[in-house]
């Protein structure tokens, strides 16, 4: 059969990249083309659009680039129709996806979901086009079914894919890590500040704020594949830190604390065990519509599944040298640790096991098949 994949971002990439190696396993002969990244170019098929070409954060963001997005959302659908797939695969990314999804379903072309867009957070009366426009959803967070089991959507719970990605990684040798990057050895504190340069710009220049006042740490930026070395160098200076990229999971399995910016690196940290404090800021314009939009309680994942603060949130204004200092002493305190492992822990257990991948793939040609 013919796969057309949608996915967008550094996890997008990630995630499609899974999905298209176990839709290979189900379909040795399927044809895919896709918008992804280079992990997914890696695995094969075609590769349309880099997702580095649509990375745009926040509301005046996308504002001033809609010209240019509205162009690649035509461009998509014209490619996508010559194309002709059986299935179209759609990953997160709901701004745009959304948009392919209700066009798709008019032209008469079997839509999946796979990573649900995050309508539980925000502008619930989203479920009402994902009922008509997608035939299939995929979801990742245990929550996620009994949300749409409310407005009467039978959605699939496939578990979440990150348990794969870290569990099938290859362990690395703390020493060599060290002395490949030249880390010396104290404990080390990542600061993973996002992929964007908007969340970047905002937020690392804080988090390098607080180097000198913990010397008995090591500081590492874990770089984004989107960034250049030379961006973050404008930011790291001449201040002894280390600047690491495209290896965050093999800098948090060696790391005591992190600072994260908020999104999916939240649930990463939490999945290797590392505790941190959860950092988010951005434009002023931006931020004041999203909190009159969003109705959570929490920005992390790791929160939102748990239903409860596990890990600190420094969001917007109170994202400060002062209040991110005292966080970060806090997770390296022995007991607030304890407590942190107890509850990733119990988070895992949430989170259904592995095979999201190999499940998603499986149910997307089985009903492809039996259609």
């Amino acid at each position: 059969m013919k796969y057309y994949i949608l996915a967008g971002e550094a996890s997008g990439d990630l995630h499609g990249a899974n999905l298209m190696k176990a839709l290979l396993k189900e379909d040795p002969k399927a044809e895919i083309r896709f918008w992804g990244g280079d992990l997914m170019q890696e695995v094969g098929g075609t590769l349309v659009k880099h997702y580095k070409e649509r990375a745009f954060m926040g509301f005046v963001e996308v504002l001033m680039n809609l010209r240019k997005i509205l162009g690649m959302i035509s461009f998509c659908k014209r490619d996508i129709a010559k194309f002709k797939p059986d299935v179209l695969v759609l990953i997160d990314n709901s701004g745009f996806n959304l948009r392919i999804a209700k066009w798709a379903k008019q032209e008469g072309i079997r839509t999946n979901y796979y990573i649900s867009p995050q309508v539980w957070a925000s502008r619930a009366g989203r479920v009402k086009d994902i009922k008509r426009d997608v035939d299939e959803m995929f979801v990742i967070l245990p929550f996620e079914k009994e949300f749409y089991k409310k407005y009467d959507y039978d959605v699939n719970f496939v578990g979440h894919p990150l348990i794969d990605g870290i569990a099938g990684r290859k362990q690395i040798d703390e020493e060599s890590f060290r002395e490949e990057y030249n880390l010396g050895d104290k404990e080390i504190i990542a600061l993973l500040p996002g992929s964007r340069k908007q969340e970047i710009t905002k937020m690392l220049p804080v988090m390098l704020s607080l180097v000198e006042e913990f010397s008995e740490y090591q500081f590492v930026v874990g770089g984004a594949p989107s960034q250049t070395k030379e961006f973050y160098q404008t930011f790291i200076g001449n201040k002894n830190v280390k600047l690491i990229s495209n290896k965050t999971y093999d800098l948090l399995s060696v790391s005591h604390a992190a600072l994260v910016g908020s999104g999916t690196a939240t649930l990463e940290t939490a999945l290797f065990k590392v505790p941190q404090v959860v950092c988010y800021k951005g434009s002023n314009i931006s931020y004041q519509i999203a909190k009159r939009i969003i109705t959570l309680e929490y920005i992390s994942l790791v929160n939102l599944i748990m239903d409860k603060e596990v890990v600190k949130e420094l969001i917007q204004n109170d994202f400060t040298k002062g209040n991110l200092k005292t966080e970060l002493e806090s997770i390296l305190d022995q007991k607030k640790r304890e407590e942190l492992f107890l509850s990733y822990f119990d988070l895992e257990q949430k989170l259904g096991g592995k095979g999201a991948s190999e499940k998603t793939a499986k149910l997307i040609v089985e009903r492809a098949n039996k259609k």
